[in-house]
């Protein structure tokens, strides 16, 4: 993996970092998951041409609303659609899977498509319960030996990491320099992160309230590794743009649904928009989910620039992924359009 430089100036814009995609892949109510996936691809197509860095897709199983559980295909399937932004996972979850399978899998991946892959990887599971049984997860653990299965993962790669020689190798995999990050959503994964010298993305887009205890662990933490000098790190965020903030204010409530999905225990595929939420939450409701997304940026491409610059000026990131709930597949394209648009008009600003 290529080392990333990490700007640490206070005065960071938006000009000066990538912008990249989480993509959960949506299917929306009277759609398909073989919809979701055509418009995966578009949207990577799309996001691709207004110079997006990287597109990750995220492993949730048994989510009527969520088309990428199989997220090593789905990842294959964009890559062969698109030509230059990285695609990656956002990730696997790894106490899923054994790391053998992941490697030659990920080997697979960077073999047909070099240069171009990123596996982002966390230790949840991504599921219920009784979801993980199905998956076969040893669920008499909760991630406690995710090091020990990162180590063996990263030892497949790099077989120099582990003492002797290994006894199993994984083909295609070995020898290939596919850059890890780790994820989380709260302080295990930056502590790991920072002690490894890796990549970290933090999932502000749903954990807002442990983003900065997070990133101040893993900066603290960081120790310089043969994969990056300075700590590197990605944030999450929730962003909905659209020409008036009216617009992306209606157009945010299938997000807000989504979640409300979530807290009855009731996860659904993504409703349309309506145009007001009273009525379909409670009070406790309605405070549980603005509280989880806090930190979304809902409005008119001014109010955008505006809080996205504001939450830059916070967290000091060195990467921000978008990921935008939207039920109308042509709604998300332009409110991903108008992200781009703003980074643009800022550089050509400083530019003169």
């Amino acid at each position: 993996m290529s080392k990333e430089n990490s700007a640490n100036s206070n005065t960071k814009r938006l000009s000066d970092i990538p912008l990249s995609v989480l993509d959960l892949s949506p299917v929306v109510v009277g759609g398909t998951p073989a919809d979701s996936l055509r418009n995966s691809l578009d949207l990577a197509r799309h996001v691709e041409k207004w110079g997006f860095k990287r597109y990750w897709l995220a492993e949730h199983h048994n989510m009527p609303g969520i088309a990428s559980s199989a997220t090593s295909v789905v990842i294959g399937y964009v890559a062969a659609g698109t030509s230059t932004i990285r695609i990656g996972s956002g990730g696997i979850m790894l106490p899923n899977h054994a790391p053998l399978v992941i490697a030659e899998q990920f080997g697979t991946l960077e073999s047909l498509y070099p240069g171009r892959i990123d596996l982002g990887l966390g230790r949840a599971p991504g599921t219920d319960q009784v979801t993980a049984r199905a998956l076969r997860r040893d669920l008499r653990n909760h991630g406690e030996d995710f090091p020990e299965q990162l180590d063996e993962l990263r030892s497949y790669f790099n077989p120099s990491l582990v003492f002797g020689k290994m006894q199993v190798r994984a083909i295609p995999g070995e020898g290939l320099n596919i850059p890890i990050w780790l994820l989380g959503s709260s302080g295990f994964s930056a502590q790991l992160a920072g002690r490894l010298g890796l990549p970290f993305a933090f999932a502000s887009h749903f954990s807002p309230d442990n983003t900065l205890p997070a990133l101040k662990l893993y900066r603290s933490n960081f120790r310089p590794s043969e994969v990056l000098d300075e700590p590197y790190a990605m944030v999450g965020v929730n962003v909905i743009a659209a020409d008036t903030d009216e617009k992306a204010r209606w157009l945010a409530t299938s997000h807000q649904q989504q979640f409300l999905h979530l807290v009855r225990g009731r996860p659904s595929p993504l409703d349309p928009p309506v145009e007001s939420m009273e009525g379909l939450w409670n009070d406790f409701e309605k405070s549980a989910i603005e509280q989880q997304l806090r930190s979304s940026i809902v409005g008119s491409p001014e109010v955008v620039k505006e809080k996205l610059q504001a939450f830059l000026d916070e967290t000091q990131a060195d990467e921000m992924m978008i990921n935008a709930q939207i039920y109308d597949h042509q709604a998300r394209l332009r409110s991903y359009e108008i992200l781009a648009q703003i980074a643009m008009e800022e550089q050509a600003d400083i530019n003169g």
